[in-house]
This record gives structure tokens, C-alpha cells and sequence, in this order.
């Protein structure tokens, strides 16, 4: 008779476990999708913000591009210190983008070949083993 208590009470206990351990899976499932929430809200936050400061910065540059072709307005003709101005900010445009080809050529092929080649000499690895 005490075995089947026992036994009774064990299942019970089992069954109360899964049933803790499911509810404890899904409180933390949801309390990690509440953290992520948080985050994304604040990462959308910085980047509106990071946004802002792009547009605020691109005025800024323009009234400094201004400033400049009015300071060497005073040498030249207007036309012509705009002409300079421009010419100088396209062959600075021209070289930055010849740095960032360069950096997306060194990033190409996007697949991680050390990890790969690692991967390969790992599978190497464990098949000669298992030939011996």
C-alpha cells in the first residue's frame, strides 16, 4: 500500500516538475521577449538620433563649403572659387571611394573561408581518426 503511494506521489512529483519547468521556459521566453523589446525601442531611438545628427552634420559641412568658397571669393571671382571648391571636394569624393571599393573587395566572398578551412581540417581530422 505504501508503494503505490509512493508511487503515486513520485508521478505526482514528476508531473508537477514538468509543469514548473514549463511554466518557468515560458516566463523566461517571455521575459527575454519583453528585454528585446526594450532594446529595440532604444536601439531605434539611437538611430533616429544617430539620423538626425547625419542631417545636422550635412548642413553643417554645407555652411562650411559655403564659408569656404566666400573666403576664396577674395582672391578669385566667385564663379571660379566655387569651381575650385567643387573640383577639390569631387577629387576627395573620388578617393574615398576608391578606399571603400578597396575595403568591399578585401570583405569578398562574403563566407567566412577561415572558418570553413577550419572546418575542412577538422573533418580531415576526425576521419583519419576513425580509419584507425
Amino acid at each position: 500500500m505504501s508503494t503505490a503511494s509512493e508511487e503515486r506521489s513520485v508521478a505526482e512529483l514528476v508531473r508537477h516538475l514538468t509543469e514548473q519547468t514549463t511554466t518557468l521556459a515560458r516566463q523566461e521566453i517571455r521575459l527575454a521577449q519583453l528585454e528585446l523589446q526594450e532594446k529595440g525601442r532604444r536601439a531605434g531611438i539611437g538611430a533616429g538620433a544617430f539620423g538626425a545628427a547625419g542631417v545636422i552634420g550635412l548642413y553643417a559641412a554645407g555652411a562650411v563649403i559655403a564659408g569656404l568658397i566666400i573666403l576664396l571669393a577674395t582672391a578669385v571671382e566667385p564663379w571660379l572659387a566655387a569651381i575650385i571648391v567643387g573640383a577639390a571636394l569631387a577629387l576627395i569624393a573620388g578617393v574615398v571611394a576608391l578606399f571603400g571599393k578597396r575595403q568591399v573587395e578585401a570583405a569578398t566572398p562574403p563566407a567566412p573561408s577561415q572558418a570553413i578551412e577550419s572546418v575542412k581540417q577538422d573533418v580531415d581530422v576526425v576521419r583519419e581518426r576513425v580509419r584507425r
